[in-house]
């Protein structure tokens, strides 16, 4: 059966009550259901925990999706943790500060590609940190008008909402689509758009604030020549 995946409809739910469907032969523990955003998208997987009936915990490293079926996601306890039984009912709870660090700089990283609208080859989201690589002709990116520009449409305290297409309508919809490198999650016959006001709106899978004013103030920390035509932006939490 497939994972319900809690972080698509509620990005803040920190905790949820599931059921281990399975424990495979790596000892990655499958749950019906989970909070804990999975590696995609440049965005890494969450850590957390699961608490058993008994009070004790399993702590969590990280969240993958299954290579053998992408429906389910894999949660890869830490070493040294004891396995759960399938049928077993336990919680499972979100390290919240990571997550929310990572929320705030992909919302950000959504709108650098506003800022700079160029196509988009790549990016990275870390904790409280990320990056975007853009395919810009020669010619100089300044990191302070950059970020002036940045932290303009951060302080506009857009709205960041989301809603859902279909498959065949993103087909006639190219232009929604900015990263050339990471396409949007597909598979279930629709797609997850993600709004931020009226300044941005692309396919995303990823996990976002409610509201740009939860972002902060952000420094552009690094542009990096890549290639030719290839510039790395770094940006960073203030």
């Amino acid at each position: 059966m497939p994972t319900e995946l809690l972080f698509r409809d509620d990005a803040y739910l920190t905790e949820a009550s599931a059921i281990v469907e399975a424990v495979n032969e790596r000892g990655g523990i499958i749950l019906d259901r989970t909070v804990l955003y999975a590696t995609g998208g440049g965005q890494p997987g969450d850590a957390g925990m699961l608490r058993r009936a008994d009070g004790t915990t399993i702590a969590i490293g990280t969240a993958i999706y299954d290579p053998e079926d992408r429906s389910r996601v894999i949660h890869v306890p830490l070493e040294g943790q004891a396995s759960p039984q399938p049928g077993e009912a336990v919680t499972v709870l979100l390290d919240w500060e990571r997550r929310l660090k990572r929320m705030r700089i992909h919302t950000a990283l959504h709108l650098l590609s506003v800022v700079l609208s160029y196509p988009v080859t790549g990016g990275a989201i870390g904790d409280g940190d990320g990056r975007l690589d853009f395919d810009i002709p020669e010619g100089g990116l300044d990191k302070a008008e950059i970020a002036d520009k940045l932290n303009a449409l951060i302080a506009r305290n857009a709205d960041v909402t989301e809603s859902w297409i279909t498959d065949a309508e993103l087909d006639a919809n190219p232009g929604l689509v900015k990263t050339m490198s990471v396409k949007p999650p597909r598979g279930s016959g629709r797609v997850r758009l993600v709004a931020i006001g009226d300044i941005d709106l692309q396919p995303c899978g990823g996990t976002h604030v409610r509201n740009t004013a939860e972002i902060g103030l952000v420094a552009v920390t690094d542009i990096e020549k890549k290639g030719k035509q290839n510039r790395r932006v770094r940006i960073a939490l203030g």
